[in-house]
């Protein structure tokens, strides 16, 4: 037997009583039938209801042959056909729902109105919304620019701020609805549901639609347009509607505050300040680029002369404020110039650069010693690095090499 849809009488009905026309187990999981129902099934862009029937939660809800099946959290024998239940969904999200389709309802009558745009894709994401615009009913415009959104997103708006009546209409077959001024024509041929936003003689929506849907447009609240972009030859829209869209305007706000107290800046001024200091933070960038190579250039010609003393002992150096990166180029620097080897130690990260002219194979002695202490690492003949979890495992993993090359 075919589920009644309560909510395409009554979007707003939130409770109800019906009955169990079958339990079932799939998957195990346990799926119920019910004469009646309030709960919208997956379809049309939009996600399903949520609730309870009884005290079980309903968790999913979807459509199959005519039929709407309400996955439910309990066993299949804690219900039985016939009972009387009570239906309850979850009214935030419903509304959420109703809020963020009709505002896609809105935004896309209007892309098509302004621009003749033809709304060829929806998703309703956790994010965000998008459209999929193709400009194909207007030679005028080949590309939705920044501008005609912002255009779009206030031609919106204003139908929000009219409170124009949403009406939805069920028809049985396709020739009774294709007097309506559609935006799209229709694909199907029976049990039609046409969503019109505003009069009929003059909609800023009319299009097929088996969503749910507040009454009026000023239900919606607030549409906000944040992003265009091209996508396989037409323009992608990312927008949010409702109470998701204020929600992301208080977070950017607050993120916008924040900016403006960190730059002792106002709304007015917070892009010259916010530039003023990124070219800031350019120059202090180059400085501190150019100080690096000057410190590894001395520190390089440093090691040469130590290198050149003719000491027997294997040099080592240690360092705290220079990176691993800036010992790396310093090796690179004097490496052709070490008899055996040299040892750089970068201290914070407890990691020991061996270097060499390439007649010591660095990278050997690291595969070779290194796992002793437990530490990791490689390289090639002329440099290689060994990493150790503790400072202590360093000094004795140097001695070892020295050691062995002694041998």
């Amino acid at each position: 037997m075919k589920t009644i849809r309560l909510f395409q009488k009554d979007v707003y009905l939130k409770e109800t009583v019906s009955t169990v026309t079958s339990i079932t187990e799939y998957g195990g999981k346990t799926l119920i039938t019910l004469a009646e129902t309030i709960f919208f099934p997956t379809g049309g862009g939009q996600s399903c209801d949520t609730g309870k029937i009884n005290s079980f939660d309903v968790t999913d809800v979807y459509e199959r042959e005519d039929e709407i099946y309400h996955q439910v959290d309990c066993s299949p024998t804690e219900l039985q056909a016939g009972d009387e239940v009570t239906l309850t969904i979850d009214w935030e999200r419903r509304f959420d729902n109703m809020q963020r389709h009709c505002g896609e309802h809105i935004l896309s009558g209007i892309f098509y109105r302004e621009f003749g745009g033809v709304n060829r894709g929806f998703h309703m994401g956790d994010q965000y919304m998008t459209i999929d615009i193709s400009l194909e009913e207007n030679p005028d415009f080949t590309a939705v620019t920044w501008d005609m959104a912002k255009k779009a997103e206030l031609e919106a708006n204003k139908v929000i701020w009219q409170n124009l009546p949403v009406i939805t209409r069920h028809f049985d077959k396709k020739s009774e609805a294709e007097n309506l001024p559609l935006r799209k024509a229709l694909a199907i041929e029976e049990d039609i549901t046409i969503v019109c936003v505003g009069s009929v003689d003059n909609p800023s929506d009319c299009v097929a639609c088996c969503g749910t849907h507040p009454s009026t447009a000023g239900q919606v609240g607030l549409i906000k347009i944040y992003k265009v972009e091209s996508n396989k030859g037409m323009f992608r829209i990312y927008f949010e509607a409702g109470k998701r869209a204020l929600e992301r305007y208080r977070s950017q706000y607050d993120i916008l505050t924040t900016l403006e107290n960190s730059l002792s800046a106002g709304t007015d001024d917070l892009l010259d300040k916010y530039k003023s200091q990124q070219e800031k933070n350019r120059s202090a960038r180059t400085q501190l680029y150019l100080l690096k190579k000057e410190i590894i250039r001395r520190e390089a010609k440093s090691l040469e002369e130590l290198l050149s003393s003719g000491s027997a002992s294997l040099p080592v150096r240690e360092y705290e404020l220079l990176t691993a990166d800036d010992l790396t180029a310093v090796a690179r620097e004097v490496s052709s110039s070490v008899p055996k080897v040299l040892f750089l130690i970068h201290k914070p990260s407890c990691t020991v650069f061996i270097c060499s002219d390439g007649h010591i194979d660095c990278g050997k002695l690291v595969k070779d010693n290194a796992s002793i202490y437990g530490g990791k690492g490689g390289g090639n003949k002329t440099l290689a690095r060994a990493i150790f979890s503790k400072y202590e495992y360093v000094p004795v993993f140097i001695d070892l090499i020295e050691k062995h090359l002694r041998d």
